[in-house]
């Protein structure tokens, strides 16, 4: 009994290390980040280096306003949203709701096939094909610009939020639907006024998750939104993000220089917000489960 009980601690113990080994790598994350990016504050001051209009790093002197490459980041972000909330959320509604078995054994892995192709194919086929499509058909002076980049990372999220949608809406009891059709209420009905509600929390969570990943996707906007560090004032105009400037000029500074912890500085910015994301989603996910008494 006791050699039973001593092996079953040794396996909650060695699984356990796995299951925080997460936490760990984090931590070691996130102090790296500190320790790197703050001390680019104190040589040039936290609101003007967020607020500076200008990013030119070997310029004599130099200048790190993070601006243009903040909002270049927005923008890319905010038209991959456009693209992946209608496409993922509606092939989530089919291949759950509207789909036949053969379709659904068909269409879900194929879903999940596009989730796992590597982002520099993705940019490989955007600046290959995409980028000089688009330059032809609205007469664009080049094609690798914001609104390219926005629409090769609205189709990578794609994937991501239809199958965290699909999965919400495989936790909707199917009392819900039977109640709805019991009242008399068509199929449209119930699936828009019943099982959406009721699944927005996993739709949510998709939609923000899918957000994180364009926010945080460095190849492919690095190959096709044009790398031009102004500030974006048409999705038809070069930009540069910020995880593109990093992957770009990572490997040419200088260690311990200015323009290292300014890099730096640009991750430490990008962590805090894929966790306020992340945040959001967990707080969204626990309010829809609370308000329709589906646990904590």
């Amino acid at each position: 009994m006791k050699k039973a009980q001593l092996k079953e601690n040794l396996y909650r113990w060695f699984f356990g290390l796995f299951a925080f080994s997460s936490l760990i790598f984090l931590v070691g994350i996130t102090i790296i980040l500190f320790k790197e990016g703050l001390p680019l504050f104190k040589e040039i001051n936290f609101f003007n280096t967020i607020a500076g209009r200008y990013w030119y790093p070997t310029y004599e002197p130099p200048e790190f306003g993070m601006l243009p490459l903040i909002l270049a980041s927005f923008w890319v972000t905010v038209g991959a949203l456009f693209v992946c909330v209608p496409l993922g959320v509606g092939s989530a509604l089919y291949i759950h709701e509207l789909a036949g078995d053969r379709q659904k054994a068909i269409l879900k892995p194929l879903v999940e096939i596009l989730a796992s192709i590597p982002s520099i194919v993705y940019g490989f086929f955007g600046m290959v094909i995409v980028a000089p499509l688009l330059q032809d058909w609205l007469n664009l002076p080049v094609g690798q610009t914001a609104f390219t980049g926005s629409l090769m990372l609205g189709i990578m999220a794609t994937p991501t939020v239809c199958s965290i949608a699909e999965d919400a809406l495989g936790f909707v009891p199917k009392g819900f639907r039977e109640a709805s059709f019991a009242v008399g209420a068509n199929r449209w009905q119930t699936l828009t006024r019943v099982v959406i509600p009721a699944a927005g929390s996993g739709i949510s969570t998709a939609i923000i998750l899918g957000m994180s990943r364009a926010v945080g996707e460095t190849m492919t906007v690095l190959m096709v939104t044009g790398g031009a560090a102004v500030i974006p004032k048409s999705f038809f105009q070069p930009v540069r993000p910020m995880t593109s400037t990093i992957a770009a000029e990572m490997g040419e500074t200088v260690i311990g220089s200015t323009h290292y912890h300014a890099l730096f500085a640009i991750g430490l910015i990008l962590f805090f917000i894929t966790l306020v994301f992340n945040i959001v989603a967990e707080f969204i996910s626990r309010r829809f489960r609370i308000k329709l008494g589906l646990g904590r």
